[in-house]
């Protein structure tokens, strides 16, 4: 957006919060309007839309502490100030480098260009996490009114939740903006929890070309598969016999299971690894680590119980809790 416009909106007022309103209160009034205007709510009301967008633009400002602050000085200057062509001697002063330059000189960069590519939408609350905004910046011309370099589109951002599969294979989602559009973004395999996809191409239209559409993925829970950076971690159950004498068991991995060797004499918490079975992405390969947890059943038949006890007299000799009050002491 323009900040030449910002001198004659009043964001606060948009929201429906006062001018030294903090973040949480601009976030919470932003959720509660953007609810209640959004288009999927009020389908074919142009009045409802309008409002939607106007609550989004003054969000993507005010969430943004340095755009505020930029926002709170430009409406402290009044609204007595407007652009006035180069050389032309009226606002400021003489020399042509008054009014509009003198008044938003500070708040940009080289070519006249906003700093920060423009508004974004924000952060949207979970129940639009297929939504995103971006309804001001990067507008069809470079600078304002035709001055300065031709600019690019501000960028669009968006969230989106897939599953532990769609995260470890790969996936493809769809985004919709609240124009009805709806892109299509490839999620690569490996992608990690909190991470950002970029769709070129996809953000606001600008002179200088179109901005990017920003995704960032989170990746929900899997009630088996620990993620552990490349690697993924699994709990494996095994019996007090085949931890004793040694094992080889099937164990589950996310492309099929594997054979898995447990030497004699493991513990529960011992770690075994597997190569080339755990998170895997263009750029590496994870391992598969299997954590063991030796299970005591809780019941025994009068056999078994006669085999448990054999075996403790058997072992009689072994004390695994000698020297632990020594390592206790203070």
């Amino acid at each position: 957006m323009a900040s030449q416009d910002w001198v004659d909106k009043d964001f606060y007022a948009t929201l429906g919060v006062s001018k030294d309103a903090s973040e949480a209160d601009i976030k919470k009034a932003y959720r509660k309007l953007a609810r209640k205007y959004h288009p999927d709510q009020n389908p074919g009301d142009e009045a409802a839309e309008t409002k939607f967008k106007e609550v989004t633009e003054a969000n993507s400002v005010l969430s943004d502490p340095e755009e505020r602050q930029q926002y709170d000085a430009i409406r402290a200057m009044g609204s007595g100030a407007r652009f006035s062509a180069p050389g032309s001697g009226s606002g400021a002063g003489a020399g042509g480098a008054g009014g509009f330059e003198d008044m938003f000189g500070g708040l940009f960069n080289t070519g006249g260009r906003p700093r920060g590519g423009g508004a974004g939408a924000g952060d949207l609350p979970p129940e639009f996490a297929d939504l995103f905004g971006g309804f001001g910046g990067g507008g069809g011309r470079g600078g304002f009114g035709g001055y300065g370099a031709p600019a690019k589109g501000a960028d669009r951002t968006a969230t989106t939740s897939i599953s532990f599969a769609g995260a470890i294979r790969g996936t493809t989602i769809s985004l919709r903006a609240a124009d009805g559009e709806v892109i299509d973004v490839r999620i690569p395999a490996g992608i990690r929890d909190g991470q950002k996809v970029r769709a070129r191409g996809k953000g606001s239209p600008g002179s200088a070309g179109p901005g990017d559409l920003m995704v960032t993925v989170q990746v929900k829970d899997h009630p088996f598969f620990h993620r552990d950076g490349m690697n993924l971690r699994v709990q494996v159950p095994v019996t007090f016999d085949e931890a004793a004498l040694g094992a080889t068991v099937e164990v589950p991995t996310v492309d099929g299971s594997v054979k898995v060797r447990v030497p004699a004499g493991s513990s529960s918490g011992r770690v075994l690894r597997v190569k080339g079975r755990g998170v895997k992405s263009s750029k590496a390969t994870g391992d598969l680590l299997v954590e063991l947890q030796v299970e005591v059943p809780t019941s025994l038949s009068d056999e078994a119980r006669a085999a448990v006890e054999a075996f403790a007299a058997a072992s009689a000799g072994h004390h695994p809790r000698a020297g632990l009050a020594d390592k206790a002491r203070l």
